[in-house]
């Protein structure tokens, strides 16, 4: 009966979380000033970083879900609307309009209290993801908070690059006693940052539009590690979002002090973020070897947090990595660097995760691209045999019937339109097959992580129990819709003229594949998501 009524319930609503643990979460916005910015500050103008943090808590304790729109809502929905083709005018009408969406709640305990952590160390394993474009600190709640119920704080950024739709930045408490408008040194306003449309079509104004937003993505992402170092060792930060409860809760509890054991992982723009993170701060040390031409985006110093962090051990987690942003001319020398986990002292393939949707695995000549990503000779489309030299294939997989935008909450929120319109069938089984795979990756690189639910590997057998060896998720075949994809570029159709089309400038798809995929799929069935089809 309670099943009925929630179909008939006109709120989008989010299935409950799979794991072991009840989630709770906490917002953040940080003064930079409070930081160590261990590279050049991109942009001025961006004086706090802000992220959302999901975590294992208390299961006694009885508090409130979180708003999925977060506040202001109506600004919030009209950039939405803005974003996904309206006009400003249609936009601001519509944000009026659509009230159920502001009643959508994330199944989060707000400012719920940390479990102690059961693990050996005594301390929560961490993970840092990044969103891609249209994306927010909340819209990859679902799967984000689906890993913390298995046993891991996730910390979510919102990135200022102008990359989501609208972001706020709340204006640093003033140390100015003469100003009587400022009353607790905390001033009201705050200053929007606005969706930025660059194009998806290669060019060299399209590389220079992206590279600035990856010079705020990556310093924005090594302050916020460094946050989180100066949050366990005990420092009262502060944070300008003032209904949050204290942050000394994750004193002493999350393990980012041992080098290469926190996760990156991020979604299509964000996955091009994780991969340039972690190569550009562990090839940082070889920058002064590299061509005249390279260009770095990001160039920590060798005493910060984060260089200690990334190492050869450093688990990546890709889900859609959109690859035109890593393959400007400027950083060409960093493209042709494989990932940390090749080089000496690395897990080779066996620290890689990368999920593709059937969009973008139909889409032959960026799936060349990203076979080169995870090679371990990204200069080169030659043929590598990993087995003759020992070396582990990455975990490389494509979801069925999944769309660009199935792996964040959009997909899973309105499961009609993107059935109607995308092709996608059971979007809560797309997230549970990509939840389970990370779970796995993190277990094979020695990070202690709960157990997998008998519902989610699927078992018939009443008697089967949870598991920590979910070892057929990341097998070759075994799981029904979830295929694993060869990294080599002579197979699966990858390989045409010659290997060489991913640095074709022409092969880019319509932004409706990497951007607002939904809206213009809607607006006209003669935009197809990849070239052999609709996924």
């Amino acid at each position: 009966m309670t099943s009925y009524f929630s179909r008939l319930n006109p709120v989008p609503g989010f299935p409950p979380y799979t794991g072991s643990y009840n989630v709770g979460t906490l917002d953040v916005e940080l003064p930079v000033s409070e930081l160590d910015s261990i590279s050049p500050a991109p942009d001025n103008s961006i004086s706090t970083v802000q992220y959302r943090v999901f975590y294992p808590c208390n299961p006694d304790f009885k508090g409130k879900n979180i708003s999925f729109i977060p506040s202001p809502q109506r600004e919030y929905i009209a950039a939405y609307t803005r974003f996904l083709g309206a006009g400003n005018a249609l936009s601001e009408f519509i944000s009026f309009f659509p009230r159920i969406l502001h009643y959508i709640q994330i199944p989060a305990l707000k400012n719920a209290p940390l479990l102690e952590p059961p693990t050996t160390t005594g301390r929560w394993p961490v993970m840092l993801f990044s969103h891609g474009l249209g994306g927010s600190r909340n819209a990859y709640s679902h799967i984000t908070g689906s890993i913390a119920s298995h046993g891991m704080i996730v910390v979510c950024p919102e990135h200022r690059d102008g990359s989501t739709p609208i972001s706020f930045i709340r204006d640093v408490p003033s140390t100015n006693p003469n100003k009587p408008s400022e009353k607790h040194g905390f001033r009201k306003s705050k200053t929007k940052v606005q969706y930025q449309h660059v194009a998806h079509t290669l060019s060299p104004e399209v590389e220079a539009g992206r590279n600035a937003q990856l010079r705020i993505r990556l310093w924005e992402m090594g302050l916020i590690y460094d946050s989180l170092v100066r949050l366990d060792t005990g420092e009262d930060l502060s944070n300008l979002n003032t209904s949050t409860i204290p942050l000394s809760l994750f004193r002493g509890k999350m393990d980012v002090h041992r080098p290469g054991k926190v996760a990156f992982a991020g979604h299509s723009f964000g996955a091009s973020t994780i991969t340039q993170l972690i190569k550009s701060t562990f090839y940082a040390p070889r920058n002064p070897e590299a061509p005249a031409s390279y260009t770095p985006l990001f160039t920590p110093t060798s005493r910060s947090h984060i260089s200690s962090q990334i190492t050869a051990q450093t688990p990546a987690i890709l889900l859609d990595v959109w690859c035109l942003p890593l393959r400007a001319e400027s950083t060409r020398w960093l493209w042709d660097q494989p990932f940390p986990a090749y080089t000496k002292g690395g897990q080779g393939g066996a620290s890689l995760l990368a999920v593709e949707s059937q969009a973008f695995y139909n889409w032959k000549e960026h799936l060349a691209a990203t076979k080169r990503v995870l090679s371990p000779d990204p200069s080169t489309t030659a043929p590598f045999d990993y087995s003759g030299k020992g070396v582990k294939e990455p975990a490389f997989y494509y979801a069925k019937s999944a769309a660009h935008l199935s792996q964040s909450d959009f997909g899973i929120l309105f499961p009609w339109l993107t059935k109607r319109f995308l092709a996608v069938e059971d979007p809560e089984r797309i997230l549970r097959l990509n939840v389970r795979a990370v779970a796995q990756l993190l277990r094979n690189n020695g990070v202690e992580i709960g157990k997998t639910s008998r519902g989610d590997m699927e078992l018939e057998d009443a008697n089967a129990e949870e598991t920590t060896d979910d070892e057929k998720i990341l097998a070759k075949e075994g799981v029904r819709g979830w295929c694993w994809i060869s990294t080599d570029l002579h197979e699966g159709g990858a390989e045409k003229d010659k290997g060489q089309v991913e640095d074709s400038k022409t092969t880019e798809p319509s932004e409706a594949v990497v951007e607002n995929e939904l809206m213009k799929e809607t607006e006209s069935t003669a935009v197809n998501l990849a070239p052999q089809g609709k996924a």
